[in-house]
């Protein structure tokens, strides 16, 4: 039987299992043989990273043409007005291409953990919180997208990956996903 594990990566830890610098990797957190990361997130975000031992449901988890939804929660400079909200909507223009039309919706400031360092603080910058979901997975890619309509993300927290969610998980744990076929979203 397969084996699928949610893993709340904290920010800081690369998304690999082989050392790199003097950087946290997955080896540091979770000593399970021949698991493997179903999609990354980047050294600077935090959340819901999955990790199988099953390269059929990597792929399905991983692979864009699955469109597998993405949530984050992101701290953005600065209040978004209606028309990046729009933008982001619509899809955004990178350099690597039009990103595909993304949901989008300010909301309060989630009750998340300390982030460790904490984000910068500027008393004279406002910042904001939006639910972004995309279904593709550029590199870097939500950060490039509020970059790109004027509000640079501060924070990038993933709660969720199609049906599987971070639920209360702290960062640096991890826990066993029942994989059987009645609750594997499609």
């Amino acid at each position: 039987m397969s084996r699928l594990i949610a893993f709340n990566k904290p920010y800081g830890v690369l998304s690999q299992f082989s050392p790199e610098g003097e950087h946290e990797t997955l080896a540091d957190y979770i000593d399970v043989p021949k698991v493997y990361p179903a999609g990354r997130l980047d050294r600077d975000s935090e959340g819901l990273l999955l990790l199988t031992d099953d390269g059929k449901l990597q792929q399905r988890i991983a692979d864009p043409k699955f469109k597998k939804s993405k949530v984050y929660w992101v701290q953005v400079e600065r209040q978004p007005d209606d028309e990046a909200l729009q933008r982001l909507r619509d899809g955004v223009q990178l350099k690597d291409g039009m990103t595909r039309p993304a949901k989008v919706a300010l909301i309060d400031e989630p009750d998340l953990w300390p982030r460790n360092p904490p984000v910068r603080f500027r008393k004279n910058i406002p910042t904001a919180w939006l639910a972004l979901t995309i279904s593709e997975g550029k590199n870097r890619q939500v950060r490039r997208m509020t970059a790109a309509v004027g509000y640079p993300t501060l924070r990038l927290v993933r709660v969720s990956v199609g049906d599987w969610q971070l639920d209360a998980l702290e960062p640096g744990q991890w826990r066993d996903i029942d994989v059987s076929n009645k609750s594997m979203p499609s």
